[in-house]
């Protein structure tokens, strides 16, 4: 039995959530925009619009795990509350850029990185996340969870931060382990 599966999520005010029958589609709409979720067939998610909650569940004509089947049901239920949190919240990632001649800079709707590469990485910005450079600090926001951790994950990507100078891409709450080098005479 899944823990958080279980649990309901609370739909706080302002926040419309609609489930679409036919095409098995959740849709949560908010002050930040709009997002859909497909979910499984094995699933089941409903609506309680009195209570203002919605519940998850395993589709109980399907007895018979196979495949882990009830794996998805904590899943199914930690995406769409992310999908809730991201129309009232939003959500935000920092990243910071270290290095002799390292930046990042916008150009319309790119992101271009000099990261000691002899040319510059040019990455296209997803629809949905926005992104604000201030000197060598990159703010990435959006309102899809998956959507804005994966862009950071991408810029990071780029030049990891290496561990002997720190140089490179690091989130902003990150610590780099340093390590000591070569040590010369004695």
């Amino acid at each position: 039995m899944s823990r958080i599966g279980k649990q309901s999520i609370p739909v706080p005010a302002g926040v419309k959530v609609a489930i679409a029958a036919a095409t098995r589609e959740v849709s949560v709409t908010g002050p930040k925009g709009t997002l859909k979720f497909v979910i499984r067939p094995e699933m089941t998610v409903v609506y309680d619009d009195s209570k203002k909650e919605v519940v998850c569940g395993v589709d109980d004509m399907k007895k018979v795990d196979i495949g882990g089947r009830r794996a998805y049901w904590g899943t199914t239920r930690s995406t769409i509350n992310n999908m809730i949190e991201g129309v009232t919240k939003g959500y935000e990632r920092k990243l910071e850029v270290n290095g002799v001649g390292y930046t990042a800079k916008l150009q319309g709707k790119n992101l271009v990185l000099q990261v000691g590469f002899c040319h510059p990485i040019i990455m296209a910005i997803p629809a949905g996340v926005n992104v604000v450079v201030e000197g060598n600090l990159l703010t990435i926001t959006g309102n899809d969870k998956q959507a804005v951790g994966g862009f950071a994950a991408q810029v990071r990507m780029q030049r990891k931060p290496e561990p002997y100078n720190g140089k490179g891409v690091k989130y902003l709450e990150e610590t780099i382990t340093r390590k000591q080098g070569k040590a010369f005479g004695a």
